[in-house]
């Protein structure tokens, strides 16, 4: 009888699949180009290189691990994009820990079915987003936190889910603030447990047009392979900026925007936490993107402000000819 077993096509490529694992890729990029730019955030004054990247991605996984997180556990993040994000991403991928992207516009009941659905111990998340108010939904959905102590509460909705982290320096009853996350772990290591490239290390939710959201997991191999090729598309060397001003919970942004940078030591750049036209036309010209992947309607918008000369924008992430990058 045959065994069952992995199988992979692959098309005809001048460059192999990479089997490599998502924290692999921060660790190389640190390795090998530790001064440069890794990640810039201009509205929350962020600026890291590739080691200093790596050093609070450390912090924040040291902080999880304190929390009690194992290999295989799923913790969400419900967030615009903002540098907590990328940090949350990383960290979870180096302990072996399933992200679960929330979509930042859910409302109540699209937030209980997520939770429900992947079984979350823990969810990382902003306190509130344009009309969104994240804190309010939450206590709505486990009323237990508003007369809880800090990892006190059981949600009896949620059995899985047994931390709340906020962004920001005031978290709600019952939570447990972003900043305090990596407090007091310097000087001590997480303990790394053996990861491989085919391990599940995120899961993405369709957009729930037709019916309710299905939750998609991918591995390793899957979303380090998906932007590095994307990245190959667009010619990003080293020398490059990447402006992303597409959500990061959704593969445009996480994949095809962040990781198809960070496989090529490209910068990333985050305009905003959410979609603004002029604000992505200042930054591409401040930060001389090389690059700014965006959907059909956000490149409408960007056509439609004729109010800034901008360096260079492209249309669905594909490049211009080398000469006329910079």
């Amino acid at each position: 009888m045959i065994g069952a077993a992995l199988s992979y096509v692959s098309g005809a490529s001048a460059r192999p699949l990479m089997y490599a694992c998502v924290d692999e890729v921060l660790k190389a990029a640190a390795a090998e180009a530790p001064n440069a730019l890794a990640l810039s955030v201009p509205f929350q004054s962020v600026r890291l290189t590739f080691a200093q990247l790596d050093e609070q991605v450390e912090r924040v996984a040291l902080g999880l691990e304190r929390l009690g997180f194992e290999r295989g556990d799923r913790i969400g993040i419900w967030s615009p994009n903002r540098a907590e994000w990328i940090l949350t991403l990383f960290a979870a991928a180096r302990l072996g820990l399933v992200l679960v992207n929330i979509n930042p516009a859910y409302r109540t009941s699209e937030l209980e079915f997520a939770l429900r659905l992947t079984g979350c111990r823990g969810a990382v998340y902003a306190g509130r987003f344009k009309t969104s108010d994240y804190t309010g939904m939450l206590q709505g959905l486990i009323p237990e936190l508003r007369s809880s102590a800090l990892d006190e509460w059981r949600a009896r909705a949620f059995p899985e889910l047994r931390h709340l982290i906020q962004l920001g320096a005031e978290p709600m009853p019952g939570a447990l603030s972003f900043e305090m996350l990596g407090a007091a772990t310097r000087g001590t290591r997480a303990q790394r447990p053996a990861l491989d490239p085919d391990d599940v290390v995120n899961i993405q939710f369709t957009s729930g047009t037709t019916g309710t959201p299905k939750g998609v997991s991918l591995t390793h191999f899957n979303i380090v392979n998906n932007g590095f090729f994307i990245g190959e598309g667009m010619r990003l060397t080293p020398a490059d900026s990447v402006c992303i001003p597409v959500p990061l919970h959704h593969c445009f942004g996480m994949v095809l925007g962040l990781l198809a940078a960070m496989t090529h030591r490209a910068a990333s750049v985050l305009p905003a936490e959410g979609f603004d036209a002029l604000t992505v036309l200042e930054t591409v010209s401040r930060e001389r993107c090389m690059a700014c992947p965006r959907c059909s309607s956000q490149s409408l918008s960007i056509r439609a402000s004729r109010s800034l000369t901008y360096h260079r924008s492209v249309p669905a992430s594909w490049p211009a000819p080398r000469a006329q990058r910079r």
